[in-house]
This record gives C-alpha cells, sequence and structure tokens, in this order.
C-alpha cells in the first residue's frame, strides 16, 4: 500500500514537473508570439507611411496607386508575421504557405474579370492617359472625366448625366483626349460664288481670323482653297487656338464669318429692275 502511494506521488510530481516545463516552455512561446505580433503590427504602419509618403513623391503616380501599393505591403507583411507566429508553436509553415497559394489561385480565377479591371486601373493610374477633369471619347463611352479608380472610371456625360465605365473597357480600346494638348486645329469652310473674287474674300477670312484675340499667332491662322466646284470654290480658314477656349471660339468665329459673307453676297447680288408698268 505504501509502495503504491509512492509511486503515486513519484507520478504525480514528474506529471506536475513536466507540466511546469511545458508552462514555461509555452509561456515564453506565447510571450515572443504576442511580442512579435505587436512588433509586425507596429512595422506594418511604420511600412504603409513610409511607402504611402514614398510613392505619394514620385512623379506620376496617383494617389490612389499609392494607398493600393502601400497597403499590400502592409498585409504581405502582416501575412509573414502571422506564418511566422505559427511557426513558434511548431506549426509547419510550409503547409499553409501551400494552402494561401491554392487560396489565392482560386480566388484569382474567381475574380478573373474583377482582378482584369485592377490591371487596367494601374496601368490607366501610371500611364495616365487622361486625368480628372479632361474630356475623353472611346468607340462606346465619351464623357469628362470625374474620377478614375482601381475598378472603374467615373464620367459626366456632356448632357450631365452619370456614366460608370470598367478600366478594362478604357484600357483595352483607342482613347481620343480632347483636352490633353494645350492647343486645338480647327478647319472653318467657306463656299465662295463664282461672283466673288477668291483673293478678295481670302483676305477677308485673313482679317477676321486676326481680329479674334484668342487664335494663337503661332502657328499663324492660313486660308487656301480647298476645292473647286462648278459654280463655286471652297475656302478653308485653318488656325489653332487655346483647347479650353475652342468651342467657344469656334462658335463665334462660324457667326461672324456668316454674317461677313451674308453681307458680302447681299452686296454683289443685281439690283432687281425698277420699270414702271405702262399706264392704262
Amino acid at each position: 500500500m505504501e509502495h503504491q502511494a509512492t509511486d503515486i506521488i513519484v507520478a504525480t510530481r514528474a506529471a506536475l514537473a513536466q507540466a511546469s516545463a511545458l508552462a514555461v516552455q509555452y509561456s515564453f512561446s506565447i510571450l515572443g508570439a504576442l511580442l512579435l505580433l505587436v512588433l509586425g503590427w507596429f512595422l506594418s504602419r511604420l511600412l504603409h507611411r513610409w511607402a504611402l509618403s514614398g510613392l505619394s513623391r514620385v512623379r506620376g503616380i496617383d494617389i490612389t496607386l499609392a494607398h493600393f501599393f502601400a497597403n499590400i505591403l502592409r498585409y504581405a507583411l502582416l501575412i509573414l508575421v502571422f506564418v511566422t507566429v505559427l511557426g513558434q508553436f511548431g506549426v509547419q509553415t510550409a503547409s499553409i504557405i501551400a494552402a494561401l497559394g491554392a487560396a489565392g489561385l482560386a480566388i484569382g480565377l474567381a475574380l478573373q474579370g474583377t482582378l482584369q479591371n485592377i490591371a487596367a486601373g494601374i496601368m490607366l493610374l501610371v500611364l495616365r492617359p487622361f486625368r480628372v477633369g479632361e474630356y475623353i471619347e472611346t468607340k462606346d463611352v465619351s464623357g469628362t472625366i470625374t474620377e478614375v479608380g482601381l475598378f472603374a472610371t467615373e464620367l459626366k456625360t456632356g448632357d450631365g448625366l452619370y456614366r460608370l465605365a470598367p478600366n478594362s473597357t478604357l484600357w483595352n480600346t483607342p482613347v481620343t483626349n480632347y483636352s490633353r494638348e494645350r492647343t486645338r486645329k480647327h478647319d472653318l469652310k467657306v463656299v465662295v460664288p463664282n461672283a466673288l473674287d477668291i483673293d478678295d474674300e481670302i483676305e477677308r477670312l485673313m482679317a477676321i481670323a486676326s481680329e479674334d484675340p484668342t487664335i494663337e499667332s503661332v502657328p499663324p491662322p492660313q486660308v487656301f482653297v480647298d476645292s473647286l466646284e462648278e459654280s463655286s470654290a471652297v475656302l478653308t480658314l485653318r488656325y489653332w487656338v487655346a483647347t479650353r477656349q475652342w468651342f467657344k471660339t469656334t462658335k463665334d468665329m462660324n457667326r461672324r464669318v456668316r454674317i461677313a459673307f451674308g453681307q458680302r453676297l447681299a452686296a454683289s447680288e443685281p439690283e432687281p429692275d425698277t420699270m414702271q408698268a405702262p399706264a392704262e
């Protein structure tokens, strides 16, 4: 009986010693894991701020794209810290990394269209074929850019409507940007009857263009005979104007040329006969 009691006491002491050793061992592991998590959290925040600040100073990098890359770096560091913490407890991290890779592949296949829009958004933000406030036109959409995001681009149409275009549709098609260049050309065509002298009308068009202060002097405006018809000639007045004033200037020039040539045509018409009717 005493022998059994002694064995129980010895076994209990051994179990307590083993439990104490395990507690000490895992307490250090838990403490190290907590410290690693806290340190990783603060380092991820510092890395996010550093990356955001650095990318924001790079010319050509949009603030949206800077936030995107900074968040990728932050969460990549957090995942690395989490896997390292699991390794502290004897977990096989190789299987975890393989599982994460498989999960990433599955998510990529499921979100193929969304990832395509993200990739297109990154290219649009890096290359910047258009910016906020510029007017663009594609085969399927046109309007003024109000926001360029990672997934889609927001536009405002000419009649004041809101339009949302997926980035992949804007990246995979030719884009005409009407606002990018500082100046823009306009060709104003005028039909001149044979009754009018072409040289005089060329000088008159040049005078009208020179009177408009919004028309660029370099390159200078020019007038040339575009085509000849049986009873008329087509003159083209070509000039360059600041892009922001293109619409207003072209409409004003159309009005002024119309008024001037209307007066010239009226003056060139023959006087009607004024003969009196014979008296009865």
